[in-house]
Formats: C-alpha cells, structure tokens, sequence
C-alpha cells in the first residue's frame, strides 16, 4: 500500500503535517471573527477558502496532498473543540470529532517519526476501507437521527465519559505499541520478511501480543459509547471483533513463518490481549 502512493522527501512531509495541521486548527479563532462583526456561515465560508488559497501557494504536489489531508484534521479537530464547549446536544459529538482527527493524523505523524520508509498518503488510514467509511457514516446517520427524535439520549454524560476514557485508552495503547515495535510497524500485514524485521517481545508487547489491534479495537468501540449510539455500538462491537479475529490469524501465519519456534514460545505465554481470540490454532 505505501508504495503506491507518491512520495517526497521525509523530514519535510512530517514538518508539513504538523505545520498544517495546526493551520487547520486555528479554526479555533473563528468566534473572534464572529465577534467582530462577521456572520458565521460567510466567516467560515472565507476561511476555508483561505485555507485552501494558502496551502495551493505554499505546497506543490505531492506535499500538498500531505498537506490538505493534515489541514483538514486539523480543522476537524479545532471544530470538535468548538462544538465540545457549545450549549447544544452535540457537545459529545465535538469529543468524538477531536478522537476521531487526533487517531488519524498521528497515525500518519507517529509513521513519519517511527517508521520513515513505510509512509505513504495511506498512513493516515483516511482510506482504510469501504467497510471503515460506511461504519464511520452510519454512526454519523445515527447520532443525528436520536439526536432529533430523543435528545436526551444523547446527554447521558457518565456514559459519554465511560467512552471517552476507553477511546484515550485505545489511542494511548496503540501509539505505545507503534513507538516500541519500531520499523517493526506496519499498517500492511507484511507477507515477506525483511531483513530488519524483528520479533519485539518488551513494553506493552509483553501484555498482548497484539496492542495495536488491543487499542484499536477499544478505541472504535469506545466512540460509539461516547456518542450513545446502541445500534452502532453492538454493531461495531461485533464487527471489529470479526475483523480483528480474522486480521490476527492472518498475521500470526507471517510471523509464525518469520520465527518459527521463538514466536510459538512467545504464542503461549502472552495473549492476544482481544476477548475471546486465541489467535491462528497450530497443528503440532
């Protein structure tokens, strides 16, 4: 997946991303404007503009398609921020935007610092998947349907903060299994082994032998509690469960084949750290 998307040079593509991200951010500055004088809707409407006016001056392709992707985080995260402190039924929906722009732009930024040589436009994971667009949708539809028709549901705060603390679990997780596993990380099940590839075995890779699919997997479930959504909530469980179960079996084989008898050793002392998945079954 990483080598099929253009690329420039390394260092500069993460500056850009934090630089722009935090361009994407100041969106945060809009009340002022509307203070000002300002109509909301022609305020943001000019910023945005802006924005995009800005970024086609100072970045060429392929930076500027960094550069966009980071700058519209950024904006989504500012405008989950402002929506976080508004007097409205939406307020939780503001958390859920900030979780949801910090996952993906530091999955692209902790890439860029970990592991240089896999990045790509695709590790921000904006395209992860159908599958993750019509989830992420669904949750979206939901939200604002029983935000319409029963908005007290949608203000049960111990249970939005129940699924925030789960979300920063998840996120805190799979960044720490991203940092300890190195240019070990990939978001892509590698199938041939490199000849840096290692078997990581510390850190929180001694809890579960799969913390990035631990956190990962908490994480989606956990935006769903925060929003209250309950059909999207079993669904998402029972989804990620499958998709997780199945991802696992498929990576265990790679590194079964990679390591042989030192990662079955490992397979028995530590977990996958998933509910009820032991991972690929060994015939012996």
């Amino acid at each position: 997946m990483a080598g099929c998307a253009a690329r420039a040079p390394r260092a500069p593509r993460r500056a850009s991303a934090l630089a722009t991200f935090l361009l994407g951010a100041s969106v945060l500055a809009l009340p002022l404007l509307t203070r000002a004088g300002l109509q909301g809707r022609t305020g943001l409407a000019l910023y945005v503009a802006g924005l995009n006016a800005l970024l086609l001056l100072l970045y060429r392709p392929p930076r500027y398609q960094i550069a966009i992707r980071a700058c519209f985080l950024g904006f989504v995260f500012g405008c989950g921020v402002l929506l976080s402190f508004s007097q409205s039924s939406w307020n939780h929906f503001g958390w859920y935007m900030c979780s949801l722009s910090l996952f993906h732009y530091s999955e692209y930024l902790v890439t860029a610092v970990n592991n240089p040589k896999s990045l790509s436009l695709d590790s921000f994971l904006l395209n992860h998947s159908l599958e993750y667009t019509v989830a992420a949708l669904s949750s979206w539809i939901e939200f604002t349907l029983e935000n319409i028709f029963w908005p007290e549901l949608k203000q049960i705060t111990w249970l939005s903060a129940t699924g925030l603390l789960m979300v920063v679990f998840g996120e805190c997780l799979r960044k720490a299994a991203m940092f300890t596993a190195g240019s070990n990380f990939n978001h892509v099940v590698q199938n041939e082994k490199s000849e840096t590839h290692t078997l990581v075995t510390r850190g929180v890779y001694a809890w579960f032998r799969h913390p990035s699919y631990v956190g990962w997997f908490y994480w989606s479930i956990g935006t769903q509690v925060m929003l209250c959504n309950p059909i999207c909530g079993v669904s998402y469980a029972l989804t990620v469960w499958r998709f997780f179960r199945d991802r696992t079996e498929e990576e265990e084989i790679s590194l079964i084949h990679f390591f042989g008898e030192e990662y079955l050793e490992y397979k028995k002392r530590v977990p996958t750290g998933l509910p009820f998945i032991k991972g690929v079954k060994v015939e012996l």
